[in-house]
C-alpha cells in the first residue's frame, strides 16, 4: 500500500513539498529502526517486540520514518507504539499512519481499538477516539503489560470503533 500526501511547506505559500510514504508490515529486520523511533518518541519498548506481527512501518526511500502497532485480543486490540520521525511530525504522516494501522486491524478482525496515551489525546480525539475510564476497558486489555504498568496510571484511556 502506498499513500502520498502533499502540503505547503509553510503558511506563507512557499514551495509545496510532497511526502511519499509506503506502508508495509514490519519485519524482525526492522526492529532496530522501530526501537529508535519508539525511544526517540518516549514510548515504551516493553512488550512491543512480542507483537511485531501486528506492526506496520512507513518507509520513504530506504528509511523507516514511522511505526504503529497493536496487541490483538480477538475482536479488540490495544493500539500502541505510534511514532513518527521528528522530520515528519506535523506534516500529516501520523494521520496516514493511523489510517494504515486501522486498516490492518480491520483485516485482522478487530472491531474496537483501545489505546493509552500520555501525550497524544488531542491527536487521537480528532480522529475518532473517545476518552473513557480505565476501569471500563475489557479484561483482556486490562491484562496487557502496557495497561498493567508499562503506561502510567495517569495515561489517558481512549477507544474507537473501527467495525466492518
Amino acid at each position: 500500500m502506498k499513500d502520498v500526501i502533499r502540503h505547503s511547506a509553510n503558511d506563507k505559500g512557499e514551495e509545496e513539498m510532497s511526502l511519499d510514504l509506503e506502508f508495509r508490515n514490519a519485519t524482525a529486520a526492522d526492529w532496530p529502526a522501530i526501537e529508535t523511533l519508539l525511544t526517540t518518541g518516549g514510548l515504551p519498548l516493553d512488550g512491543a517486540r512480542e507483537h511485531l506481527d501486528f506492526f506496520i512501518v512507513g518507509v520513504r526511500g530506504n528509511a523507516i520514518r514511522c511505526v504503529a502497532g497493536f496487541e490483538l485480543y480477538g475482536g479488540v486490540a490495544l493500539l500502541r507504539s505510534v511514532a513518527v520521525s521528528d522530520a515528519l511530525r506535523g506534516k500529516g504522516a501520523g494521520a496516514l499512519l493511523l489510517d494504515a494501522i486501522r486498516a490492518k486491524a480491520q483485516a485482522e478482525g478487530v472491531e474496537v481499538l483501545y489505546l493509552l496515551t500520555t501525550t497524544a489525546a488531542a491527536f487521537f480525539g480528532k480522529r475518532g477516539f473517545q476518552q473513557i475510564e480505565r476501569s471500563s476497558a475489557p479484561d483482556v486489555i486490562k491484562a496487557s503489560r502496557e495497561f498493567q504498568g508499562v503506561c502510567p496510571a495517569s495515561a489517558t484511556m481512549m477507544v474507537a470503533s473501527i467495525g466492518r
